[in-house]
């Protein structure tokens, strides 16, 4: 290997329940190249870090040249940094104890760090996004498949001492309330993600005996929500401001115990924001302790959902120690 080559590559990777996704980022985040296959189609954990392993070879040496990366970064549900592991996942194929990151380290003989999706967010807005100059604020990410955060104190991301610091998702909420794939009962990603919203749907079709054009669909997304509320449906419109309601209690005390600059909002729900902000912001402001009333901005994040957490991945990829076996 010729040392003398600058490193100015890195890989950044995002497993989710759907696709994994794996790209080439330059040391300015600039995408070089981006592919992607299906992460069921490997149910065995050794089998998918020889594919992904193989996968990635082949696009670095496309573009670049494998001696120009310096290291691998991944997102994946449940990823724990603490232990570089996948910590028993509930909607991957993988179960249990996965050591991720030491398994695609030996394949690649590149330094692997791995992070779970909320945290990896964060780091992709602090590096290149709503976060940048942040030095105390909160990612929350909302999506289909639940709920997730990540606490930056004086500028470093707040882990914990196992690793599972910001499982917003999984604050009570509402007693008794929903069941949650956690095992609890009414969690915050029971209400706030988009089954949660579904939900919230069909409890307010039961409570009220209303009629909605949603009960006329097999099935119910977000945008299928959104469309109703474009014309003035009144099920939908309520299903979006009893969950700006939730959601701006449970922000305010997160807000309450953290102190942060701002609150950075990413995920499917924010595409939808026109409907729910505004309920967001005002439950907000009511229910923060009141020293932080009128201190803290809740934004929306400025990156491309689909670019987001691989452009995380690859700024955590530069925060690992460097390692290589040809050295």
């Amino acid at each position: 290997m010729n040392e003398n080559v600058i490193k100015r590559h890195v890989v950044g990777v995002d497993i989710s329940t759907e696709l994994t996704t794996y790209a080439v980022v330059d040391i300015l985040g600039g995408i070089i190249a981006k592919e992607s296959f299906p992460t069921f189609d490997y149910p065995n954990v050794n089998e998918y870090v020889t594919v992904l392993s193989e996968k990635i070879i082949t696009l670095v040496e496309q573009h670049g040249g494998y001696e120009s990366v310096r290291s691998v970064g991944m997102s994946a549900p449940s990823g724990n940094f603490v232990t570089g592991s996948i910590e028993n996942a509930s909607n991957i194929p993988w179960k249990g104890h996965v050591p991720l990151a030491a398994m695609l380290r030996d394949r690649l003989g590149l330094a692997v760090a791995l992070g779970n999706d909320a945290h990896v967010t964060a780091v992709g807005e602090k590096t290149f996004g709503a976060a940048r100059g942040l030095r105390n604020f909160v990612s929350v990410s909302i999506s289909h498949g639940g709920v997730g955060s990540c606490i930056y104190l004086d500028g470093h991301a707040h882990l914990g001492a196992e690793g599972f610091a910001g499982e917003f998702g999984h604050i009570c909420v509402k007693e008794h309330g929903r069941q949650c794939s956690c095992g609890l009962h009414g969690c915050l990603e029971e209400y706030a993600s988009a089954r949660g919203l579904v939900k919230t749907v069909q409890d307010i079709l039961q409570e009220t005996g209303k009629t909605s054009v949603l009960q006329q669909l097999e099935t119910i997304s977000l945008q299928a929500i959104a469309d109703a509320c474009e014309q003035g449906d009144e099920v939908a419109l309520e299903t979006f401001r009893r969950t700006g309601v939730i959601l701006g209690k449970a922000l305010a005390t997160y807000a309450s115990l953290a102190d942060p600059e701002a609150i950075i909002l990413t995920g499917d729900l924010t595409l939808y924001s026109k409907w729910i902000m505004d309920v967001v912001k005002e439950s907000f402001e009511e229910n923060v302790f009141h020293n932080l009333r009128g201190k803290v901005s809740i934004l929306i994040s400025p990156l491309n959902n689909s670019e987001r957490d691989v452009l995380g991945a690859s700024a955590l990829a530069w925060e690992v120690k460097e390692y290589s076996l040809f050295k």
